[in-house]
Formats: C-alpha cells, structure tokens, sequence
C-alpha cells in the first residue's frame, strides 16, 4: 500500500473507471497522470482532474507495477468455481487494504454453466459508500479474466448488512479489528 504521488506517462491507451461511479474511460497513450494511491493491487491516478481507477491488472500499460492475473487455458467449456473465487479474491476494497472475499463482502456466487454467466451477490462495508460502483466494476472486470466467463452479473444487496464478524479472522487482525 501507498500513497506515494507520482507522475507517470502512459505507454499505451489504458483502461480505467472514474471514481466514484464507475464510468469506463481510457487514458490515452502518452497521457501523464498522477498517480495518487497503490492499494490492493490497483492504482488511482489523477486524469484530466478526476480521479480514475486502474485495474492492477493494466498497471504495466502506466510502466507500474502490474498485478497478473491469469488462469491455465480451459480444459473444458465450464467455468471453475475456484477460479472465480480466486479472482474475486483479488479485488480490494479501496479504503481497507483487504480482499473483498476476506472481507466478508461477497456473499454468493451461482454460475450457469450453459450461458457462461456468473451471478454475484455481494455488499458494501456501508450502503452509501460512494466506492460501490468501482467495486462491482473491479469484480466485474477480473471475474470475465477467468476461462469461459461470457458474462458477469453483480447485485448489491445489504440485507443481511455488513458487520465486522462477516470478516475472516486473517482480515480482523490485519485490520486490528479482531477482539
């Protein structure tokens, strides 16, 4: 994690999303963007004076470090359980440096193998954080990486509401939380 401010120069055109609400955009190449926050693998920069997001993954088209995120090819035509939760495990909450799995945000996930889709339910620490948008993107995002994943649906429910007890015991004491 790290709040170090620095000014890069994109290599090539980039894909990000606007924080807070999501909108895809891309940086263009040869853009220089600021680069405000390294947490959970992913970067916010500065761009044309919004804040955007970008994915680890495309980190290495800004020169930054890049998060792989890869799957061996498919043997099959089915989408892996544990592939999926792998990626959502890479998603990061924003402001708390743990995955969304550890965090207890993810509370369901029902694939159809027969269409590729992947159905996702999962929550937010509060509902009105202004990051949820980002975040269905980012699990959006790094759930169609993984092989025969055509499609990806993410419903945000807050019934039952997050609480700390949803957390993994690792993420508790990673986050002092744990008493």
């Amino acid at each position: 994690m790290s709040t170090e401010r620095r000014v890069v120069v994109a290599n090539e055109d980039c894909p990000a999303r606007r924080v807070p609400d999501g909108t895809p955009l891309v940086i263009p190449k040869d853009t220089f963007v600021t680069v405000t926050q390294a947490l959970g693998g992913n970067y916010t920069v500065t761009y044309h004076g919004q804040m955007v997001r970008v994915d680890g993954t495309d980190a290495g088209l800004l020169g930054l470090p890049s998060d792989e995120l890869s799957f061996p090819p498919a043997e099959t035509d089915e989408i892996s359980t544990d592939q999926v939760w792998h990626a959502l495990g890479t998603v990061y909450d924003p402001e708390i440096p743990v995955d969304l799995v550890n965090l207890g945000l993810i509370y369901s996930v029902n694939i159809d193998q027969e269409s590729g889709t992947v159905f996702i339910q999962m929550t937010l620490t509060a509902p009105a954080c202004g990051m949820g948008p980002v975040l269905v993107g980012d699990v959006e995002y790094r759930v169609r990486k993984v092989p025969n994943v055509k499609l990806v649906k993410v419903e945000l429910v807050f019934d039952p509401p997050w609480s700390r007890d949803m957390m993994s015991e690792e993420a508790q004491l990673q986050t002092g939380m744990f008493f």
